[in-house]
């Protein structure tokens, strides 16, 4: 049934929770397939907004409101380099069970189009997660981005600069053009960003913690989303390397089953004492268990909570902390 456009932002009102909804588990679910392909990704969701659904109706001019807008759900996939882009891509497709028919593929040097400058980027339309559907029994479309972070810093100062001017008005070349050029240095920054990813596979003693960061920030992201302090993780990553096996790839896949088997009592456990909770803002305690390495802790508390004790003594922390996350995850140490 085709709607009004008054129609349509009834309809919107009235769904929104449920389009939220419908995002985050969405993006929940591309949050555990990366995390169980240990694929390095940042994933962010968001919904349209009223203001802005409207905003589109009227300006694209459409003329079936609410089929026509069909990024009502919308996630970002931020992955570090552009040869990143096609396993992300391989990632969502297999998620999502769906083929080549529903991406946009905006990439720079496609073939016959090497000369030009564009906006380089993936689209992947697919339907949002959740089990929601709008009334008419369809469940609500989402658009998945795949880029990178400089391109992410690029397109916000396009959108801020020289996005879609009103009517017929074009923007000046002169404000055009050097934008455009500067995806020139968009494409070299990139270029050697992924020269320095290479560079790094040939010293695995000095990569070898922020790996095993990495791959416990991915799982971490399944369950929280808030920031944390990088510098308080690196340093007490220095010390939990020490109390895991050699293999960072294995522990990495070790680490991801213990998530999956204790999910709900890791997800329990960051509600009650994460950042947010009553727990934290009314002593400040538990602080390791808003940082993603709480994971190996907690991993550690059940395989050998002896040696991690041992090895946490020899280390720059206060036994507090670590006694903290063995009440929360009710060890006697």
């Amino acid at each position: 049934m085709t709607l009004t456009v008054n129609e349509a932002f009834h309809r919107y009102v009235a769904e929104e929770p449920r389009i939220e909804e419908a995002a985050r588990c969405t993006a929940d679910h591309i949050r555990r397939r990366a995390a169980r392909a240990r694929f390095d990704c940042v994933v962010a969701q968001r919904t349209k907004g009223v203001g802005r659904y409207v905003a589109k109706i009227h300006r694209k001019g459409y003329t079936d409101p609410w089929n026509d807008v069909t990024d009502k759900v919308g996630v970002r996939m931020t992955v570090r380099h552009p040869e990143l882009y096609d396993p992300a891509l391989s990632l969502v497709k297999e998620a999502f069970d769906v083929s080549d028919d529903v991406v946009q593929d905006y990439r720079l040097m496609l073939p016959g189009r090497e000369e030009r400058f564009e906006y380089p980027r993936l689209h992947v339309q697919v339907p949002a997660l959740g089990g929601f559907t709008d009334p008419d029994g369809q469940p609500y479309e989402c658009e998945i981005q795949i880029r990178t972070p400089i391109v992410d810093v690029w397109a916000d100062d396009y959108h801020r600069l020289a996005y879609k001017p009103p009517g017929d008005l074009q923007i000046p070349s002169d404000v055009s053009r050097p934008l455009y050029r500067a995806l020139a240095l968009v494409e070299l920054y990139e270029a050697e960003i992924g020269r320095v990813m290479e560079a790094l596979e040939r010293h695995p003693e000095f990569t070898r913690g922020n790996k095993l960061l990495a791959g416990t920030e991915r799982i971490y992201r399944t369950f929280a989303h808030h920031s944390f302090d990088r510098e308080l993780s690196h340093e007490v990553i220095e010390v939990l390397q020490r109390a895991i096996p050699d293999d960072i790839n294995d522990y990495n896949y070790q680490l991801t089953e213990f998530a999956e088997a204790r999910r709900g009592e890791l997800a329990r456990a960051y509600v009650q004492f994460g950042p947010t909770s009553d727990h934290f803002l009314e002593d400040g305690r538990f602080i390791l268990a808003s940082q993603p390495e709480s994971l190996i802790i907690f991993e550690r508390l059940d395989f050998d909570s002896f040696t991690l004790r041992d090895l946490w003594d020899e280390g720059p922390f206060a036994d507090a902390m670590l006694y903290d996350m063995a009440e929360i995850w009710g060890i006697d140490l």
